[in-house]
């Protein structure tokens, strides 16, 4: 069993910046590929963006390329976005995802098998 907590989310104004946490245990941190989504109201959960295992590849969804950056450290078994020039549209709950299986899919949501609670994340226009 792998738990996930995020933290960081938070109210921001437009073209400011959070960065999100998400500490995993239950696990070796290095064995998981991670991911982030978010879900706005009345929307499908979609994918942001993810890291393998080693952190040497990293995928973001177009619309936060260039605005959102990811990482991990796998001695503290976390892992971060970075999140720039936020805009309005940005708002929503971001969870934190890990994948157990090796070179899966990550952009595709049921690549997943655990999942954090969330924070919210509102930026103001």
């Amino acid at each position: 069993q792998v738990q996930l907590v995020e933290s960081g989310g938070g109210l921001v104004q437009a073209g400011g910046s959070l960065r999100l946490s998400c500490a995993a245990s239950g696990r070796t941190f290095s064995s998981l590929a991670m991911g982030w989504f978010r879900q706005a109201p009345g929307k499908e959960r979609e994918f942001v963006s993810a890291i393998r295992r080693s952190g040497g590849i990293t995928y973001y969804a177009d619309s936060v390329k260039g605005r959102f950056a990811i990482s991990r450290d796998n001695a503290k078994n976390t892992v971060s976005l970075q999140m720039n020039s936020l805009k309005p549209e940005d708002t929503a709950v971001y969870y934190c995802a890990a994948d157990l299986h090796y070179w899966s899919d990550l952009v595709d949501i049921r690549a997943y098998d655990y999942w954090g609670q969330g924070t919210q994340v509102t930026v103001s226009s």
